[in-house]
């Protein structure tokens, strides 16, 4: 009945909303949102109007062929009414040969049906879009706001769900009116019925005029809404330097300006779609009209009697009440296919580049890493790797050093494969990373980085993610290898503590040692050191460095750092600036080149 629905009134409506409405019945196919039987049942479950409907029923049933093995009738009435009501519909399904199952409907059961099967839609969509976010490629989160795409999975969402709740309620029913009384219309008078369905596309297009109109302003609401998400999820995540540069009162305003717009766009888009229902009204009112001047000059001429044109306008009334219904709820329908486009959207992102079928996991790896010819950069105007070329032996230490924007993080990504080059290849093991398996590549590498990252729950969690099935003494091995073992002895539950997202209240230290604990929990064969001790106090990190060493030992590293003393162990140093390597070798033979690498280090150990 719905996907009906959908393609009659498909005809009247922008493109883009076509497209959209498109996506929302291939959700409604692919989830069964809705029971359609549940909103049958609904429909004839007015009290005489049964009857009618019944007979409608009946007669599709007839004319298309379909099944319809039991009727349900509302037993709700009471007096001779409901009785001969009964013992009608007993005597057409005795005609029809239908089997008749009498009880009373059970509407508010249906109504929390439907807001379930809503609710598991809801839930599906949800899943299927936060599990679009795990396959983006990162430079499309590193290109949005976070607040914003966590808008989308949640509020948007939820308004999507709530409209289709409420405008279902009258479409399925509707429907099934609209049909019914011009069946019984046409059983009477097909001339004047003519003038009924004349005069009913006035109607789809004063809705299509209003709904091109503001359709856009409710995707300004629904963006406009992500907007302030975005800004409060920012500012939460940043109070303590809002308030360390006093901004509080400039956020303050800021947020005032997205909300005052948020007000605007709420108000605009809800006050002219909600002018779709008196119009629709005005226009169901001409019907009423037309029936009523056409009938009684029929009924002058004896072409038609007074009853049949008093049950001629009771149906006519029938006829339009549905659209004056669903234009009610015009504004919860539009709200919800504006933020189904950005849910969408979302969802219909390009993935990143699939693993080929073929794909190669990665076994038995020593740790030989070769660049051949890499050129790379984020946006196609700005080059920031060009021709980049390195040979890695298996147990090398590699320091990348240079100034801010030089590459350096960048050359991480790109082992990682957290992004692909643009051309030229990298290859581990004689193979090139994209023709092997994402999961074994990123197994092959343990990784710390100047910035931390620990999820809620204990310490015992965060510490085996890596190694799942880490014993208890090897966690604590691992702890006391990255000196955390004292301070996570003094929690409250030791390594059951619960900590929060973050890493709680724990400092910055502390949660840089708890994640070089976790690489060496796991003991990669390769490593990737970005500024890993940069929050930690210089005596400690004299022992971290110690313990580092003794881990990178036969073990291929990348050491990213910005501090000259912590690399001057490595087997080969890359000076890099702009994109490209200016010098190479070990610390002692670039100090004898006298050139950028001795210019950085005299800058920090000068006198």
């Amino acid at each position: 009945v719905i996907l009906a629905f959908f393609s009659l009134i498909e005809y009247s409506i922008p493109e883009r909303l076509r497209y959209i409405m498109e996506k929302v019945r291939a959700y409604i196919e692919r989830y069964h949102m809705i029971s359609a039987e549940d909103h049958i049942i609904a429909g004839i479950s007015g009290g005489a109007d049964s009857v009618c409907l019944l007979c409608v029923l009946l007669d599709i049933r007839d004319r298309l062929g379909i099944s319809l093995t039991a009727v349900h009738v509302n037993h709700g009435l009471r007096g001779e009414a409901a009785d001969h009501d009964e013992t009608f519909v007993r005597e057409l399904c005795g005609k029809y040969s239908v089997p008749l199952e009498v009880f009373r409907v059970d509407l508010e059961s249906i109504s929390k049906k439907r807001k379930q099967s809503l609710e598991e839609c809801g839930r599906n969509i949800r899943r299927e879009a936060f599990a679009k976010i795990e396959i983006l490629p990162l430079k499309f989160i590193d290109g949005h706001s976070h607040g914003e795409l966590v808008s989308r999975v949640i509020a948007d969402v939820d308004q999507f769900a709530d409209g289709l709740l409420m405008g279902f309620s009258q479409l399925f029913t509707g429907l099934v009116t609209i049909l019914g009384t011009l069946l019984f219309m046409l059983s009477i008078n097909v001339k004047i019925t003519l003038v009924v369905v004349l005069i009913t596309p006035v109607s789809l297009f004063v809705a299509s005029f209003i709904a091109k109109r503001t359709f856009s302003m409710f995707m300004l609401q629904s963006s406009t809404r992500g907007e302030q998400t975005a800004l409060i999820n920012e500012m939460i995540e940043n109070q303590k330097v809002v308030q360390a540069f006093s901004r509080e009162e400039k956020v303050l305003e800021t947020f005032d300006e997205i909300n005052e717009r948020l007000e605007k766009a709420s108000l605009q888009a809800t006050f002219f779609s909600s002018l779709t229902n008196p119009t629709t009204r005005f226009v169901n009112s001409l019907v009423y009209t037309g029936v009523g001047l056409v009938g009684a000059f029929s009924a002058m001429r004896g072409l038609l009697t007074v009853g049949q044109l008093s049950c001629f306008l009771s149906y006519a009334n029938q006829y339009t009440k549905p659209f004056n219904e669903i234009s009610g709820v015009v504004t919860e329908l539009q709200n919800a296919l504006a933020c189904a486009e950005r849910i969408f959207s979302l969802i219909e992102e390009e993935a990143q580049v699939p693993e080929p079928e073929n794909a190669e996991i990665l076994t038995d790896v020593k740790g030989t890493v070769d660049l051949e010819h890499v050129y790379f950069s984020y946006t196609p105007e700005k080059k920031l790797i060009e021709d980049f070329n390195l040979k890695i032996k298996p147990g090398q230490r590699v320091a990348i050093v240079g100034p801010t924007g030089c590459g350096k993080t960048t050359m991480i990504n790109l082992l990682m494969r957290f992004y692909d080059v643009d051309s030229g290849s990298i290859q581990v093991e004689h193979l090139d990373i994209r023709k092997a398996t994402r999961k074994s590549l990123r197994e092959s590498y343990g990784m710390v980085l100047q910035e931390t990252w620990l999820k809620a729950g204990t310490i015992r969690e965060n510490l085996i993610m890596g190694k799942p099935e880490a014993t208890e003494e090897e966690i604590k091995e691992a702890a006391k290898a990255a000196h955390a073992h004292s301070f996570i002895k003094r929690l409250p539950k030791g390594y059951d503590t619960v900590i929060g997202e973050e890493g709680g209240s724990l400092s910055a230290g502390q949660k840089q040692l708890l994640c070089i604990a976790r690489v060496m929990l796991c003991l990669p064969p390769m490593l990737i050191l970005d500024e890993a001790t940069s929050s930690i106090d210089t005596r400690t990190e004299m022992k971290i460095q110690n313990a580092f060493a003794k881990m990178m030992q036969g073990r291929t590293s990348f050491i990213v750092a910005h501090r000259l003393s912590t690399i001057q162990e490595a087997d080969i140093i890359l000076v890099m600036k702009d994109g490209h390597i200016l010098e190479q070798g070990s610390h002692e033979e670039l100090l004898k080149k006298k050139g950028f690498y001795s210019e950085l280090y005299n800058s920090q150990f000068a006198v």
